[in-house]
């Protein structure tokens, strides 16, 4: 299964994780899993979902989004088995029945909706027992250390100093970044448990593979669950149960 969202560059630990719960919910008997994304863009993951044989529903506001959406689904010939909804993330409750997905996906979101905590929760209470919810962010220390790598100390310091890990001034693009104690928190504090969490492009942001590129990806799958690598990670991949 591939991806090509910005969210999921570098993603094949991310890919790895998500395709072990889709076997474990065919393995309890589940046909077709429900996988339901949450601010799915256009579509870097439902589509490929869907292609996998789920029934897939995304739920995103951006109509441009949904556009190319409906246009990839329609290419790879999966429009049947994806169910789109135009409308904020906020919204889940009124189009995803409680405990009904077998996996939810918040990927790339996080960082931009007004109240983190109230989309956790929502997506708390979609997921099926035995199902995962799958969070993807921007971590914190990774970008004040690129930043620091750039020659960019002052907003390196400003991202370090941050509570929200952001610029001052609403220069930045997003409205928060996390780090592994402040997402354990958030998903914990939606009554999830069983967090797992590990880096997504720990290095694979930087360094080009070249003729090397199944040697880096390997050390990615390594460095994406050993800590202190995965906190470094330009994004930090958690997986969470009820």
């Amino acid at each position: 299964m591939k991806t090509d969202t910005v969210a999921a560059r570098g993603s094949g630990a991310v890919r790895r994780v998500l395709e072990a719960e889709l076997r474990a919910a065919r393995s309890r008997g589940v046909e077709q899993p429900l996988v339901v994304d949450v601010g799915g863009g256009s579509g870097g993951w439902a589509v490929p979902f869907a292609s996998a044989g789920c029934l897939v529903t995304v739920v995103e506001p951006n109509p441009n989004a949904l556009a190319t959406l409906k246009r990839r689904a329609e290419e790879e010939g999966v429009s049947s088995r994806i169910t789109v909804v135009a409308d904020d993330s906020d919204a889940l409750a009124r189009h995803v029945s409680p405990g009904s997905a077998d996996l939810v996906l918040a990927h790339g979101l996080l960082e931009v909706v007004d109240d983190p905590a109230i989309v956790v929760a929502a997506l708390a209470e979609a997921v099926a027992p035995g199902g995962v919810v799958s969070v993807l962010v921007t971590n914190r220390f990774a970008t004040a250390l690129h930043r620091a790598l750039a020659g960019r100390l002052t907003e390196a310091r400003q991202v370090l100093e941050s509570a929200a890990g952001v610029l001052p001034g609403g220069r930045d693009t997003v409205l928060r970044r996390f780090d592994v104690p402040g997402l354990e928190a958030l998903l914990a504090g939606a009554g999830l448990n069983g967090v797992t969490i590990q880096g997504d492009g720990v290095v694979s942001d930087a360094v080009a593979g070249g003729s090397r590129e199944e040697e880096l990806a390997e050390f990615e799958l390594l460095a994406a669950a050993t800590p202190p690598l995965r906190d470094v990670a330009t994004r930090l991949h958690a997986l969470a149960r009820i």
